[in-house]
């Protein structure tokens, strides 16, 4: 027990100097601020959730003596919060039915499926970005001419110089990417826990087959309803913007997984998914055929067809 709370103490420690460091204007500053909550994963997934409240708990009490409270409470919505709550989903499991139990001996246990917590990890994401967003006002004009002033500063300090246009793009796309953003580095986060768990022979559930995530079906509706909220303008529009991206990057993920199957009778596997990461790494718009592949899939079913389509494995002789 002591050598448990040392652990998430430590990790707590790790986890708010990592989150302080972006005082220090160095560049390696901006991956420390956004692997912050990886500390407090790790111990939350290899010593339980308490773990990870033990040294979220550590980490305010730092961060408020070193800077003030509002800042120990932004720490909490954006890393103790997520990484504690995340990490008792990677453990949570329930026993399997009798019947399923008596087919599956070697898994005696159901596991808290990989595409609700995906689905938390959105969750957790909008409400990061939509109090960023509520801390700079509570209307659409203020918050958008906070972040212009912020992209101006910006331009200034690099010396560029954008036409207002332009600069109206910036101002518009910022909070979907902000919420893109903070999609892919909480999954991000949340993988590399569970690689170092699983690496060290401390991952107390089976790695899951990725391949084969699936989001709620709730989920295709949420999206619709949100893109129709879109066009309500004002602050309202601005938050459904912000689910909408946060969904539709939920959808990218599982549209990876796809790929992933709808590739695996290719010798050639390697080189396209390789060529479809590089496409997506280069092309931000080819994000969006990506998610829009995930929601194909979630409507048609294109793995499951997939795989019943090709032909029974050979037995071993």
């Amino acid at each position: 027990m002591i050598a448990t709370i040392s652990m998430a103490l430590a990790a707590g420690l790790a986890s708010a100097l990592m989150f302080a460091s972006i005082t220090s204007g160095a560049p390696i500053a901006l991956l420390l601020i956004n692997l912050a909550p990886l500390p407090l994963m790790v111990v939350g997934v290899v010593w339980g959730p308490l773990s990870a409240a033990i040294g979220g708990i550590a980490a305010m009490t730092v961060i408020a003596s070193l800077f003030s409270l509002p800042y120990s409470g932004m720490f909490a919505v954006v890393n103790a919060l997520p990484a504690w709550w995340l990490a008792h989903l990677v453990l949570l499991a329930r026993p399997l039915p009798k019947e399923a139990a008596v087919a599956n001996p070697d898994a005696p246990l159901e596991w808290y499926p990989v595409g609700r917590i995906l689905l938390w990890i959105v969750v957790f994401a909008t409400i990061i970005t939509a109090t960023t967003l509520l801390m700079m006002g509570t209307d659409a004009a203020t918050i958008q001419n906070t972040i212009r002033k912020g992209w101006s500063d910006v331009l200034e300090s690099t010396g560029l110089t954008l036409n207002d246009s332009t600069l109206d793009a910036l101002v518009m796309i910022a909070p979907i990417g902000a919420e893109m953003a903070a999609v892919a580095m909480l999954t991000l986060n949340l993988w590399l826990a569970a690689k170092i768990a699983a690496t060290s022979g401390r991952l107390h559930r089976p790695w899951p087959d990725l391949k084969n995530t699936t989001l709620p079906t709730v989920m295709i509706a949420a999206l619709l309803a949100a893109i129709v909220c879109c066009f309500s303008g004002g602050l309202p529009g601005i938050l459904a913007q912000v689910v909408t991206a946060g969904l539709s990057m939920a959808y990218a993920l599982t549209g990876f997984a796809v790929l992933h199957t709808l590739t695996l009778a290719m010798k050639s596997r390697p080189l396209w998914l390789g060529c479809a990461y590089a496409v997506v790494a280069g092309f931000a718009w080819a994000l969006l055929a990506v998610a829009l592949l995930g929601l194909a899939d979630a409507v048609f079913g294109l793995r499951e067809r997939y795989l019943r389509s090709r032909p029974p494995p050979l037995p071993k002789s």
